[in-house]
C-alpha cells in the first residue's frame, strides 16, 4: 500500500500531458471494477480523459491570454523606440513571467490602429508581435492560437 501512495505522489512530476491519461485510466478501472462491466469502464475512462484534457487545455489558454494581454497593454503604453518592462502575476502564482517590450512601429489605418513590438520573456530571447487597439484596451493580434473564433483549434 505504501508503494502505491508514493507512486501517486510522483504523478504531478510527470506533467500535464500524462495527467489526463492517468485520471481517465484510474476512473475507468474503478468504474469497471464497481460495475463489473469492462466496456462501461472503458467508456467512462475515455470520457474522463477527454474532459480532463479539455480542462487542462482551457487553463493553458487562459494563462497564455493573460500573458498576451499583459504584453499588449505594455505595447499600448509606449512611444516608438521606448523600452518598458512588462509583468504578469497569475492568480495561482506558478509561471509568472516578466520581461521587456520595445515598440518598433505604429500602423494606423481606417480599420485599426496596431503596433509592432519586440518583447522578451524572463530576460531571454526577443520575439516580435503585433497588438491592436480594441476599444479602450490593446489586444494581442499575432497570428497564433490567441483568437477566440478559433475555438477548439487553439
Amino acid at each position: 500500500m505504501k508503494r502505491g501512495i508514493w507512486l501517486l505522489l510522483l504523478v504531478p512530476l510527470a506533467g500535464c500531458g500524462v495527467g489526463a491519461e492517468l485520471t481517465g485510466a484510474a476512473v475507468g478501472i474503478a468504474a469497471g471494477t464497481v460495475t463489473g462491466n469492462p466496456a462501461l469502464g472503458f467508456g467512462i475512462a475515455v470520457g474522463t480523459q477527454a474532459g480532463v484534457q479539455a480542462g487542462l487545455n482551457w487553463a493553458v489558454r487562459v494563462r497564455a491570454r493573460g500573458e498576451q494581454d499583459a504584453v499588449a497593454e505594455a505595447i499600448g503604453s509606449l512611444v516608438p523606440g521606448e523600452v518598458r518592462p512588462w509583468r504578469i502575476e497569475h492568480d495561482i502564482p506558478i509561471g509568472n513571467e516578466h520581461g521587456e517590450v520595445r515598440l518598433v512601429r505604429e500602423m494606423v489605418t481606417p480599420l485599426a490602429t496596431c503596433r509592432e513590438a519586440l518583447f522578451s520573456v524572463s530576460e531571454g530571447d526577443w520575439f516580435v508581435t503585433t497588438a491592436c487597439r480594441q476599444g479602450e484596451h490593446w489586444k494581442w493580434a499575432a497570428a497564433e492560437p490567441a483568437v477566440p473564433r478559433w475555438g477548439a483549434l487553439q
